[in-house]
C-alpha cells in the first residue's frame, strides 16, 4: 500500500537526517583521527593509543546509561561477565591497532581494510556455517577484494607520518581485521543467546573496555605521560573530546536508521560515507594518489554501491529493507548487531 504524501515526505526526511548524521559524524571522526594520530602537536607526536580508546568508551558509556535510563531498561548485566570481558578486550585492543595502523598507513588504506576481508568472510562461513553464496555474491567479493589489492599495489600507501613503514601498518591493520572479527563473533552471541539489549551492551562492554583501557595504561607505565601531553597540549584535549563525541553520536545515528530503515539503506549509507571520508581525507591532508590508485577506488565503491542498490531495489530481500521496528527491543538486538557489527567500531 502506497504511502500519503506526508508520511513518504517524512520518511524521507529522517532517513536522509540519520544518513547524514552518520556520514558527517564518521567523517568528522576520521578526519580527527588521522590529525590527532599523524600530525604533531607542536613538535611533540602524540603516541599514546589506548588513551583515545579509554577516552570514546567513557563517552559510550555515558550515552548508554542515558539511553537506557530513558528507555526505563534494567541496569543490571544480561549477559555473564565474563563474555562481556572477552568482548572488551578484543575491542580495545582492535581499536589500539586501528589506530596504531595510521602511523604507517594512509586513512584510505585503513578504510578499504574492512572492504578487503569480504572473501575470507565467506570462506569462513562456508567452511564453519554452511552458509551458500550466490554467484552474484562471489562476483562482488572478488571485484573488492581486486579493486582493494589494486589500490595496495599501484601506488604509496604510506602514511606521511612515517613514510619507511607500511609492512609495519598492514600488520596493525591484520590485527586490528583480526581482533574485531572476534569482537564482532562474540557480540552476535551475546544478542542471540542473552537477549541482550543494545543499550545493555554497550554499557557493560564500554563500561569494562574502560576498565581495561586503564589497566592497560597504568601497566605499560604510559600514564604520567599521557598526564603531560594533555597539560603541554591542551590542542589535543579539544581534538580528544571531539573525537570521543563524534564517534558517540555516530554510533545514535548508526543505530536509529538501522532500526527505523533497515540493513540495506545503512550499508548504502556506509559505502556512501567511506567514499566521503576517503575523498576528504586526501583533500584534506594532501595525500598522493596515483590514477591506477584512483581506478582501484572506483571499482571497490562502484562495486559496493551496485550490491547495495541491487538488495535495495530486489524483491527478495524485503525482510531486510524493513524496519527494525518490533514490539520488544530485545527482538530486534540480535538482528540491529548483526547489521552494524563490520561498522559501528569507532
Amino acid at each position: 500500500m502506497a504511502l500519503p504524501a506526508q508520511s513518504a515526505a517524512s520518511q524521507a526526511f529522517w532517513c536522509s537526517f540519520y544518513g547524514a548524521g552518520i556520514i558527517g559524524m564518521l567523517v568528522l571522526y576520521g578526519i580527527l583521527q588521522e590529525r590527532i594520530m599523524t600530525e604533531p602537536y607542536g613538535s611533540e607526536d602524540f603516541t599514546y593509543s589506548v588513551f583515545l580508546v579509554f577516552c570514546n568508551r567513557i563517552a559510550a558509556v555515558i550515552f548508554a546509561f542515558a539511553m537506557a535510563l530513558g528507555q526505563r531498561e534494567a541496569l543490571a548485566n544480561k549477559a555473564p561477565l565474563w563474555k562481556y570481558l572477552i568482548v572488551s578486550l578484543s575491542n580495545v585492543y582492535a581499536s589500539t591497532c586501528q589506530y596504531e595502523a595510521l602511523k604507517y598507513v594512509s586513512f584510505a588504506v585503513q578504510m578499504l581494510g574492512k572492504s578487503f576481508k569480504m572473501m575470507p568472510v565467506m570462506v569462513w562461513g562456508i567452511a564453519i556455517s554452511g552458509k551458500r553464496y550466490s554467484l552474484r555474491d562471489w562476483v562482488v567479493a572478488l571485484l573488492v577484494t581486486g579493486g582493494v589489492t589494486e589500490f595496495l599495489m599501484t601506488g604509496p600507501i604510506e602514511s606521511t607520518h612515517d613514510e619507511n613503514s607500511s609492512i609495519k601498518g598492514l600488520l596493525y591493520l591484520l590485527g586490528f581485521l583480526a581482533l574485531d572479527g572476534l569482537t564482532s563473533t562474540m557480540q552476535e552471541k551475546l544478542f542471540k543467546e542473552h537477549a541482550t539489549s543494545k543499550y545493555n551492551q554497550m554499557m557493560y562492554i564500554n563500561g569494562i573496555s574502560s576498565c581495561v583501557s586503564l589497566i592497560t595504561l597504568l601497566f605499560s607505565g604510559s600514564l604520567p605521560g599521557v598526564f603531560a601531553f594533555c597539560g603541554n597540549h591542551p590542542a589535543f584535549l579539544v581534538d580528544a573530546s571531539w573525537l570521543s563525541m563524534s564517534a558517540v553520536a555516530g554510533q545514535f545515528f548508526i543505530y536509529s536508521q538501522v532500526k527505523e530503515f533497515g540493513a540495506l539503506v545503512f550499508a548504502a549509507t556506509m559505502n556512501v560515507r567511506q567514499v566521503v571520508s576517503i575523498v576528504v581525507s586526501y583533500i584534506k591532508y594532501h595525500h598522493s594518489i596515483t590514477g591506477l590508485q584512483i581506478l582501484g577506488l572506483f571499482v571497490v565503491f562502484a562495486v559496493l554501491l551496485f550490491k547495495s542498490a541491487m538488495g535495495l531495489f530486489a524483491p527478495q530481500d524485503a525482510g531486510e529493507k524493513a524496519p527494525l521496528l518490533p514490539k520488544k527491543e530485545d527482538d530486534s538486538s540480535s538482528r540491529a548487531a548483526e547489521e552494524v557489527k563490520d561498522n559501528s567500531k569507532v
